[in-house]
């Protein structure tokens, strides 16, 4: 997992490779409705970034979905992305099946499998990946196939070469300090419960942070957005409890009454714990800052995962899931 994660760039310059070489089925003059990407885990947390980072670029809605089904408004007005790494993630490959029946337009993003087979079948569009990672290592060729499937279909302005050369440079630029902050800060989440907070912009990068200590460091924690909890979560801190350790990620352009809220949450969060963690991001545009977010959290999972003695890449559990599910 280390070494994945140390050869991020590499995977976002493959990824640009990647989406240079293909050639889409689906002619790029077809207008839509909606789009809705389908997908989970690894997989889907690439489509809830992206998510955020489109909110107030396209004309249309643009829904993560994360089940076995799909909204019943799509139709064949509707661009339908089925993000799957491995192929054969069981609910995506039933959203797939769903799609085809309600004559979506269909973009495949996967590494092989099912979902590779059934794309092939039915002639319709399918971006290979390389295979043989875990899926949440390959957030990098995940998020940019769905940034340019928007691209593609002229949903989105086309910044995505220029802004993904400009992060690569970023990260590796900052790499020793990235690595030096990230042993910094996995040692003070070592034996805490992590609380993440973010900008509700941000969010999808919260979840991400949150999915990467659960699967690499295995440890539990929990995230919400700001100022959504705020109406809400805020009233929980009521106990103290020096065990929990807060991390803000933070921009210098977030929203200046969201920046507000949380210097007025910090001085409420200290009053029941003494451990409180601020992450800025660096970069200027939002897939600089989004992948400068990624590789620091990333290497976090990491390093905690070293200070508490765990294999950052096993995932037993879920692969007891999963084998439990084959058998009924």
């Amino acid at each position: 997992m280390e070494e994945l994660i140390v050869g991020f760039t590499k995977q976002l310059q493959e990824s640009l490779e990647i989406l240079q070489n293909y050639s889409f089925v689906a002619a790029k003059d077809k207008k839509f409705n909606n789009v809705i990407l389908t997908g989970l885990g690894g997989s889907g947390i690439a489509g809830s970034i992206v998510q955020n980072y489109v909110f107030d670029k396209l004309k249309i809605p643009f829904i993560v979905n994360k089940d076995y089904f799909l909204p019943s408004f799509i139709d064949e007005n509707t661009l339908l992305i089925v993000s799957s790494y491995s192929g054969n993630t069981e609910e995506t490959v039933a959203a797939l099946q769903k799609g085809l029946k309600l004559n979506a337009t269909i973009i495949c993003i996967t590494s092989g499998g099912k979902i590779a087979e059934i794309a092939k079948k039915k002639k319709i569009d399918c971006v290979l990946l390389p295979s043989g990672m875990p899926p949440r290592a390959c957030i990098g060729y995940s998020m940019l196939q769905v940034v340019n499937t928007l691209v593609h279909f002229g949903l989105l302005k086309n910044n995505l070469q220029k802004d993904t050369k400009s992060s690569i440079a970023l990260l590796e630029s900052e790499a020793k300090d990235i690595r030096k902050k990230a042993k910094s800060i996995a040692a003070k989440l070592n034996g805490k419960l992590p609380i993440i907070y973010s900008s509700a912009d941000y969010e999808g990068m919260a979840v991400r942070f949150r999915q990467q200590l659960n699967e690499n460091s295995k440890i539990l924690t929990w995230h919400n957005a700001i100022p959504e909890m705020n109406h809400n979560e805020l009233v929980g801190w009521k106990d103290k409890d020096p065990n929990k350790v807060v991390v803000i990620l933070r921009n210098e352009d977030d929203y200046e009454r969201v920046q507000m809220r949380m210097e007025i949450n910090k001085k409420i969060f200290k009053q029941y714990t003494p451990h409180l963690i601020e992450i800025y991001s660096k970069g200027k545009s939002y897939l600089e800052k989004i992948f400068y977010f990624i590789h620091l959290t990333d290497f976090i999972s990491i390093e905690l995962a070293k200070l508490r003695n765990v294999d950052a890449t096993e995932v037993k559990v879920i692969d007891f899931l999963k084998g439990s599910l084959a058998k009924a």
